[in-house]
């Protein structure tokens, strides 16, 4: 296997294996436009000449050498428990090492994922820094099994081993079964398939859940949130709604409905479970219930 230390003038020194996919699909130069310093067969070498070089022109020295990075002079090792898939590099190396390992698939509880030019695109808006070492970084697997929920992870607008990716995985990896629980107004059918209309898919725009979640997300609700102050709010919210009711002032209600609906969804997620999989739950069950109506309310048989 062959590397090439690359330069890209006045912007970079770097490592790679693939040159067209590195320096040209990624980055966007094309040949004239960068450097070819040095190529070797032992990784050891180009990793030492690497941080050699980048010092020598000027450029930040990395603070891990390329073989650190690629441990075992095979694709990125990473680590996968039931929350997190964490990258073995800090965020500021993880774009050129999710470039070089454009095809790697893992497997979670939440589903497959694959490293794809879209995905490379969702992991960098979404990850973090691990607090236990700052020489790694993670991203959230729920988190990114929604993504693929709710996206084409192998769009065909991307490169061409983009679209040989979406031939051969591009489907409903959980049979129709949804294990993020991404319910939202995006998560769409295939539409090249005949049997679905443009009509039929709702990749327009994130659902409000996914608003909120995000919303919340950025707050650190679900990192230092609690459950029982959740559960407090919900109880201050339906009691406002109560007291719009009464007044008969609908746009009390409309605020205290909605509130309540955000305070459900965080709620939900505090509790590893997303609220469209609560209200098909709730669904399931009441959609086979039989009753009439007395004094108002729906009275079950």
């Amino acid at each position: 296997m062959t590397y090439y230390i690359y330069h890209i003038p006045g912007k970079k020194i770097g490592v790679t294996r693939n040159l067209q996919e590195r320096v040209t699909n990624q980055q966007g130069y094309e040949e004239g436009e960068y450097d070819i310093l040095m190529k070797s067969d032992n990784i050891s070498y180009i990793s030492e000449q690497e941080l050699y070089l980048q010092k020598m022109y000027g450029y930040k020295v990395d603070r891990q050498s390329y073989e650190m990075l690629t441990p075992n002079n095979k694709e990125m090792k990473i680590n996968i428990t039931e929350q997190t898939t964490t990258f073995p590099c800090p965020v500021n190396k993880l774009k050129g090492q999710l470039m070089d390992n454009v095809g790697l698939r893992w497997m979670t509880e939440h589903g497959e994922f694959m490293i794809t030019n879209n995905t490379i695109k969702w992991i960098l808006s979404n990850v973090k820094t691990s607090m236990y070492d700052d020489q790694r970084s993670y991203v959230y697997n729920k988190a990114f099994a929604r993504f693929y929920d709710n996206n084409d992870a192998y769009s065909s607008n991307g490169t061409l081993a983009d679209a040989h990716m979406r031939e051969e995985y591009t489907r409903d990896q959980y049979d129709g079964k949804t294990l993020a629980g991404a319910m939202s107004e995006r998560a769409c059918k295939n539409t090249d398939q005949p049997q679905f209309s443009e009509r039929d898919c709702y990749c327009k725009t994130p659902s409000q859940f996914e608003l909120i979640r995000e919303w919340a997300d950025e707050r650190g609700l679900y990192e230092h949130g609690d459950p029982k102050t959740q559960s407090l709010k919900l109880v201050e919210e339906v009691g406002e709604i109560c007291r719009a009711v009464l007044k008969d002032d609908i746009d009390e209600v409309i605020d205290g409905i909605g509130d309540a609906v955000v305070v459900l969804t965080n709620l939900a997620e505090l509790h590893d479970v997303s609220i469209e999989e609560c209200i098909a739950s709730a669904y399931d069950v009441i959609s086979k219930r039989t009753g009439k109506m007395v004094n108002g309310t729906f009275k079950k048989d």
